[in-house]
């Protein structure tokens, strides 16, 4: 039966597709590693005990109806505290929109600036921009990362597609490589932006930054993070962040994200939403509200979950040093925030034990999958091509104890081809 244009052409989450086969596999009986998710093992990283007794408290006080459609007033003032404490960020609170998490408010950011045909510039890999742009039928302007930027786009890259683009699409740290942009090079990046919307006429639309900082208080060792509105408080005006307590606080299921920006996007954000209904529980705001004034708990929840994250990236990391050192042919990319480890396993072209010859990368995923039970994401899966040999880890269900087990495994694999 025919459908719309969008639902004929949409493809799902291909990472949400891979991590339920894999769960499948895992309930038929299967060990497997399975580092496919951006999520966490609730029992390895629970959410902050804090947060957890605040949600039922509120729940016990019947916290149940419906919120406020830009989000309860006490959550606003306290996110905008938390913000302007520890980003020196200074919003007031009809600029900050809050919402189930950080996608709806990307939709609809997308849904407030983009226009059939409009350019949106992101780079390949990242998180969902190709499926966000397509459900508003812009023009896909896409920039092949490398390795050598550790896959982030720079100001250059994005200098060649400025004129007449309505978005730039932006994440550090970033999902899916656990890499982040260098401060020198945001600074180029904010001042083109600035100059760009100098150039363009009072009636035209101008061109806007969506910043995606949902990882920003997981940076490791001496990388630091930073925003384009502290670097270059003129980009205020053009600058829409996209945050939440998802990945800082391990609390992707309870929902609560926000985004901050200037005032006249951020009523058309609430106006969209307010038809979607993508409202984070109010039992889950009330809470939240009440978690970030805790200064104190906060600082010693993000320093052990850092120490615990940081340990397993390192720990990977160096494994894949040592199997590349010995001559396999994988690489990996250093980590430097997030909960994720880009590798590289190059193995197109080798032959089983069977005879088969793994003839696409493909069929090395799949390979991997089988021999040495390792479940991870192709970047295919983040709009690069087809035969990337280049992969996100995510270490957010990662056991300590499964480490060497799985490098261990991965080896063996490797060394029964030729």
């Amino acid at each position: 039966m025919k459908l719309s244009q969008l639902s004929e052409t949409l493809v799902g989450s291909e990472i949400v597709k891979l991590g339920n086969q894999i769960k499948e596999r895992i309930r038929n009986g299967e060990r497997i590693y399975n580092f496919t998710i951006g999520d966490f093992d609730s029992s390895i990283f629970p959410i902050p005990q804090e947060l957890e007794n605040e949600i039922i408290h509120e729940y016990k006080q019947h916290h149940t109806t419906y919120p406020a459609a830009e989000g309860i007033l006490e959550l606003r003032q306290s996110v905008l505290q938390f913000l302007k404490e520890r980003e020196g960020l200074e919003y007031g609170v009809n600029e900050i929109q809050i919402a189930s998490g950080g996608r709806p408010l990307i939709y609809a950011i997308f849904r407030a600036i983009v226009d059939k045909g409009d350019k949106v510039i992101y780079a390949a890999p990242s998180w969902n921009n190709n499926h966000y742009t397509h459900f508003n039928e812009g023009q896909h302007v896409v920039i092949e990362a490398t390795p050598e930027n550790n896959f982030m786009p720079t100001a250059a890259d994005i200098a060649a597609h400025i004129k007449g683009a309505a978005l730039l699409c932006l994440c550090t740290p970033q999902n899916p490589t656990g890499t982040m942009i260098p401060r020198a090079e945001l600074e180029k990046i904010c001042d083109m932006i600035l100059e760009e919307n100098k150039r363009r006429a009072e009636d035209e639309k101008k061109l806007y930054l969506m910043f995606d900082q949902m990882y920003w208080t997981l940076t490791f060792g001496d990388n630091v993070h930073d925003n384009p509105v502290t670097l270059r408080p003129e980009m205020k005006a053009y600058t829409v962040f996209v945050d939440g307590i998802s990945k800082a606080f391990a609390a992707t299921g309870v929902r609560v994200g926000w985004s901050v920006g200037p005032d006249y996007l951020i009523s058309k954000i609430k106006a969209i939403l307010s038809h979607v209904g993508a409202w984070a529980p109010m039992a889950e705001q009330k809470a939240t509200a009440a978690y970030l004034q805790q200064k104190e708990n906060i600082d010693r929840y993000l320093t052990q979950f850092k120490e615990e994250i940081h340990y397993r990236l390192s720990e990977i990391s160096n494994g894949f040093l040592q199997l590349k050192s010995e001559g396999f042919a994988v690489d990996v990319v250093a980590p430097q925030g997030a909960i994720y480890l880009t590798i590289k396993v190059d193995l197109k072209g080798k032959k089983t034990a069977a005879g088969t010859i793994l003839e696409t990368q493909s069929d090395v995923t799949n390979y991997v999958l089988a021999e040495a039970k390792l479940a991870i994401v192709p970047f295919l899966a983040f709009g690069a091509g087809k035969e990337s040999p280049w992969y996100r880890l995510s270490v957010g269900t990662c056991r300590k104890e499964e480490i060497p087990e799985f490098l261990g495994k991965l080896k063996e694999a490797m060394q029964k081809l030729s």
